[in-house]
């Protein structure tokens, strides 16, 4: 391993866990002001410079691992785009779980159910952090927006959980530009979340039933005589 892929590990490492406290109370800064929208000014602002500073602590991790990695401004979102798209859209930040599924996916001879369950739950709260994100995010930009059939945060999080379901019942769907990017954005989610967990619990079970078969003795397989 290079020194340069060392330092980047090690950078990551230490910041996994900040950075996840950071998500979460920007995540909380933004719910305030989206849900209480009877706060005097003077929280409101609070709840905006929490986010803010939240943000920053994402920039900050993004210029820090640019320059690790040792790639150009131009080369380093080709290389690592789902970075790039959390750090402009803070609330898609739960996207970066999926990465753990890929990690996964690097050590099928180390199959174990504790990994593969651990994925599955990544993936389920993932879900959860994702949906609530984009139920606020739809809620935010369809409140009180013409014609709008999503007018309360219940009416979002029903439409949330159909859409990740990729179902689409249609008796509410997002009328603004911003609300229906989010919509695109969480039908994809929706889907690739699906295919984590179902190839996850698929390759373990394929992985046992081939253990299985190699330490049976031979001539004891099913309808040998």
């Amino acid at each position: 391993m290079s020194e340069r892929a060392a330092s980047q590990e090690r950078w990551e490492a230490r910041t996994e866990t900040p950075l996840a406290v950071a998500s979460l109370v920007y995540l909380g800064g933004y719910t305030v002001r989206v849900l209480a929208r009877d706060l005097s000014s003077g929280l409101q602002d609070l709840c905006l410079a929490i986010t803010c500073a939240a943000w920053a602590l994402f920039a900050v991790d993004y210029a820090v691992r640019l320059r690790l990695s040792g790639l150009g401004p131009l080369r380093f979102p080709r290389r690592h785009p789902l970075d790039t798209v959390v750090l402009v859209l803070p609330l898609l930040r739960p996207l970066r779980m999926i990465t753990v599924y890929d990690r996964v996916q690097r050590r099928r001879d180390r199959a174990r159910l504790t990994l593969y369950a651990r994925v599955m739950a990544y993936a389920g709260l993932t879900v959860t952090l994702l949906g609530f994100a984009g139920a606020l995010a739809v809620y935010h930009h369809e409140y009180g927006a013409p014609g709008a059939t999503i007018r309360t945060f219940g009416d979002a999080v029903w439409w949330t959980c159909a859409t990740l379901a990729t179902v689409g019942y249609g008796d509410v769907a997002p009328v603004t530009p911003v609300g229906r990017l989010v919509a695109v954005a969480l039908m994809a989610c929706g889907l690739a979340l699906l295919g984590a967990v179902t190839g996850s619990f698929s390759s373990w079970l394929i992985q046992r039933f081939d253990r299985g078969n190699e330490r049976r003795p031979p001539g004891d397989s099913p309808g040998a005589s």
